[in-house]
């Protein structure tokens, strides 16, 4: 009743890495743990402080604009012959 066919074995090599890439591939993931440790500490420290700004009942500022061209005539720009 069950037709299972088996496909056949492949024979796995494991190359071993030279002791330099080895110690290279944990220090790498040494400093990927810590950058991401880094960024959580950072993450914590940001939610503390908005939930110590929301408990005084600071209100975020509502009346500036964010712009990446601001008004007003652009600045005159000489050009440089060279």
């Amino acid at each position: 009743m069950n037709n299972v066919t088996e496909s056949p074995a492949v024979k796995i090599e494991i190359e071993r890495l030279p002791v330099g890439n080895y110690l290279k591939e944990v220090t790498r993931g040494v400093g990927v743990m810590l950058g991401l440790g880094l960024l959580w500490a950072l993450e914590i420290v940001r939610n503390s402080y908005f939930s110590m700004l929301d408990r005084m009942g600071v209100k975020p500022r509502r009346n500036r604009r964010a712009s990446a061209f601001p008004p007003g005539e652009p600045k005159k720009r000489t050009i440089i012959q060279s």
